[in-house]
């Protein structure tokens, strides 16, 4: 299950659930307030986002569940995946987080008080496919707010120091993006008693689509591992 980063809506996916078939069945979040959702209203509360995404995946604890976030999907699928805990359902095979310093590593954002000028210089400095569609009036009108919302959502959170998962945490990251430093990606380990890796690729913010194929390649090898199937039958 993939979540979307700040202003993302599920299409951004699409390439990565074709590429990964038959290996694996790629489901998308679809966040409210874009796209097919645009008439209902945008959430700007992470914990709130978190635990509506639970409460469609409590349900498919009847196969081995990935996480794949990027971005501010990064932290909203460390929270989903702590509620699976909690809960005492089947910890995720794994969680990939991507573009995203660890929790623990705070920073003092303030883009979402920010005035659109301001915000939109943001979004374009980091790319991604939707910045060059902000140069339509109308694109804008109708995708800021939920840019702003989910921006919001993210710079308003802080993690439940302490808390630790015990499913293994693949970290992938761009070596010069301006979001996240090696070291901040780095201590995602301390999230987790289970194993974790840090995988830096080429690139910024949104290395993962300039290096598709490698991260693609990086997620079929990790979801066909033996091991995949080991750990989710040890949870049932």
């Amino acid at each position: 299950m993939c979540l979307p980063h700040a202003g993302g809506s599920a299409s951004f996916y699409f390439p990565l659930s074709k590429a990964l078939a038959p290996t694996a069945e790629v489901l998308a979040v679809q966040y409210p307030g874009r796209q097919d959702r645009r008439q209902e209203p945008n959430i700007s509360n992470l914990d709130e986002l978190a635990d509506r995404v639970f409460e469609v995946i409590g349900d498919l604890d009847d196969r081995p569940l990935a996480l794949f976030g990027h971005s501010m999907g990064a932290v909203l699928a460390y929270e989903v995946a702590l509620r699976l805990q909690d809960a005492g359902l089947p910890d995720p095979v794994r969680l990939f987080v991507s573009g995203r310093r660890a929790p623990s590593r705070d920073r003092d954002e303030r883009l979402h008080v920010s005035t659109d000028e301001e915000l939109l210089a943001e979004v374009r400095r980091l790319g991604g496919s939707h910045a060059v569609l902000l140069d339509d009036p109308d694109v804008r009108e109708m995708i800021m707010p939920s840019i702003r919302s989910d921006y919001r959502a993210v710079e308003r959170y802080r993690c439940t120091p302490g808390r630790q998962l015990t499913c293994p945490v693949t970290v992938l990251t761009g070596d010069s993006d301006p979001r996240v430093s090696i070291d901040e990606a780095a201590a995602w380990e301390e999230h987790t008693t289970g194993p974790t890796e840090l995988q830096v690729f080429p690139g910024g913010h949104f290395f993962l689509s300039d290096q598709n194929t490698r991260v693609t390649g990086l997620l079929a090898d990790r979801l066909t591992s033996p091991d995949v199937a080991t750990l989710h039958e040890a949870k049932i």
